[in-house]
């Protein structure tokens, strides 16, 4: 079974290039939009549910906050937040807890840009611990919702956007079912691939969702540790590119690493 799958999404995979190709392959992706009315509308049901799910707990804050959240777009923009919210959070921490989780499940799920801000934030507003701990549930939490959303709706629209990167990523994906933990594991350590396109493409190559869900709760656990541990230091940072150093990647490659040690002992000894 599993193999007519993967010989039916190399099938579609081939026409899509074969499309490429084409005359028409060649417009415009814009003449191109790859979700039909159907899956357009559920999109949209899922994205209001949530929007009204997130609107509800924001009704239930204090009236005076309201004018202090906004999303950060810069540093800049967050020590102004951390600042306006250090009180209420303090005031009020089941509410904020809630609203910060709420808010950072909703841009994980729907790919909105500045969940770094947030796992900033969790730093500078909970220490390391608890922050990692907030960073890593509610990363994975939204990483799963957009998981299931792009196994519901998410096909045409990954191989609109991504056709090569999606073959390469199954391809390799089909040369490791036999130790994909190992694989998913260091694709979530390092930035090899970016985790925007492993929630939405995972689906499609068919990686199951236990082996997703355990690679991305504790492949997360290092970069969460690292953003969160400098939202401690969050006056000394001057952008987000300060976070991810020679020195920092290097960690990060080397923890991705050991993560597919086993895979790699394992070849050897088969060709020994």
């Amino acid at each position: 079974m599993a193999l007519t799958r993967n010989l039916i999404r190399d099938e579609e995979l081939g026409a899509m290039s074969d499309d490429d190709d084409s005359p028409s392959g060649k417009r415009s992706k814009l003449d191109r939009f790859p979700l039909s009315r159907w899956e357009l509308a559920v999109s949209l049901g899922v994205f209001l549910v949530f929007s009204s799910g997130l609107f509800c707990i924001y009704i239930t804050m204090p009236a005076a906050e309201f004018g202090k959240l906004k999303l950060p777009r810069s540093i800049s923009d967050l020590r102004l937040l951390k600042d306006n919210l250090a009180n209420y959070a303090n005031e009020y921490p089941a509410q904020f807890v809630l609203g910060y989780c709420a808010t950072y499940i909703f841009m994980q799920t729907f790919m909105i840009p500045g969940t770094i801000f947030m796992s900033l934030l969790a730093g500078a507003l909970f220490g390391v611990i608890k922050g990692v701990v907030l960073v890593v549930f509610n990363a994975t939490a939204g990483a799963t919702s957009c998981f299931f959303l792009s196994k519901l709706i998410g096909r045409p629209l990954i191989t609109w956007l991504w056709p090569d990167k999606l073959r390469f990523f199954q391809a390799e994906i089909g040369k490791r079912r036999d130790k994909l933990l190992n694989y998913m594991l260091f694709l979530r350590i390092t930035p090899t691939l970016p985790n925007l396109f492993i929630n939405l493409a995972s689906p499609i190559v068919d990686v199951p969702f236990h082996i997703f869900f355990l690679a991305t709760l504790v492949g997360l656990i290092p970069a969460a540790y690292i953003t969160v541990r400098a939202g401690l230091a969050i006056g000394d940072l001057k952008s987000v590119k300060d976070l991810y150093d020679f020195k920092t990647l290097s960690v990060l490659f080397l923890i991705g690493f050991i993560s597919i040690l086993p895979t790699i002992l394992k070849r050897k000894k088969i060709y020994e």
